[in-house]
């Protein structure tokens, strides 16, 4: 379990952020958000104020790394980039959770190691993490700037053959979950968003269409949304394109294996970040070397599964589309 929890003895009366600070090594911006986070605990009751002296008895709970043995592809004195697992997540989301590749990122380069960026939990593929504060600044915002170039792959439902661009507004659902579990939606009161996509291949058998997606802007489900806007959901997709009951079960972690193959396409997201371009110093082009394309044999079988056109938007005036 990453996140740990450990007795401490304080011989002599200690300011609460120094000690933190001395005893996990941590800097004083991170020792105060630890200890505001509650995470210095006397007499079974967390304490939060910096300040304060501490002696005696008190436990900790702090994030203690354990890595898989997962290497990144390339790394260098300033950041590294890993291929990401489908189900994995980039940083623990609860202080349960068992295992993210924040194990990875910290038990390579250490406490001020961190990711710089998010990925869906089920999407796979490049995963940039610095190996210090300095880095993780830059690159962080990098992507804020939007001066990172990102490319992902993603096998969709149905036929597509021209490239085409999206630059519908996206809108976070902050309305409740009773009619949909869509985490955002297309709006006009949303924020702008751009993604260009580019066909690849058509499998006729699969009923399913390879794209290269590329963002010009980083809204949360972007790619998700925009391609569910255009009637072609990604495959595997528990979200975007599912009914409402569907997308409940998976949530619920009650759906079986054999239904997210019916009401989804497919076991997984696919969806893969594919490569990343960006300037640190040097430029740098990073391409995945895992083979996504072959993860179409685990699309299931277009007369066998769901796709529920019940919940598509039809793109309004926008002469850019052209649907299948």
């Amino acid at each position: 379990m990453p996140f740990v929890k450990e007795k401490f003895h304080i011989e002599e009366g200690t300011i609460a952020f120094l000690y933190v600070m001395r005893t996990l090594n941590y800097t004083q911006g991170q020792a105060q958000r630890h200890i505001a986070k509650g995470r210095l605990i006397i007499d079974g009751e967390s304490m939060t104020h910096t300040g304060t002296k501490v002696q005696g008895d008190v436990e900790m709970v702090f994030f203690r790394p354990k890595g898989r043995g997962v290497r990144p592809t390339f790394q260098n004195n300033n950041f590294m980039v890993f291929e990401k697992p489908s189900g994995v997540l980039v940083h623990p989301n609860t202080m349960a959770t068992p295992y993210s590749m924040l194990d990875e990122v910290r038990s390579i380069a250490g406490d001020n190691a961190n990711g710089t960026h998010r990925i869906d939990m089920e999407t796979s593929g490049l995963f940039l993490a610095s190996k210090h504060k300095k880095a993780e600044h830059h690159l962080k915002s990098s992507f804020e700037n939007r001066t990172i170039k990102k490319s992902y792959l993603a096998w969709v439902d149905g036929k597509l053959t021209e490239p085409f661009t999206s630059t519908e507004r996206i809108k976070v659902n902050k309305e409740g979950y009773e009619e949909t579990k869509h985490k955002v939606f297309i709006s006009d009161e949303g924020k702008t968003a751009h993604t260009d996509f580019v066909p690849l291949e058509y499998d006729a058998n699969l009923d399913a269409t390879l794209i290269a997606c590329y963002p010009h802007t980083g809204r949360l489900h972007q790619i998700r949304i925009h391609l569910f806007h255009v009637k072609h959901p990604i495959l595997g997709d528990p979200i975007y394109g599912a009914s409402y009951a569907a997308s409940d079960d998976y949530l619920d972690m009650t759906q079986s294996d054999e239904d997210r193959l019916i009401q989804h396409g497919a076991p997984r997201l696919m969806l893969h970040a594919h490569s990343l371009e960006f300037v640190y110093g040097s430029r740098f082009y990073i391409e995945s070397r895992e083979d996504f394309v072959s993860q179409k044999s685990l699309i299931y079988p277009p007369e066998k599964r769901v796709f529920n056109k019940s919940h598509l938007q039809i793109p309004k005036d926008n002469p850019q589309f052209k649907l299948n």
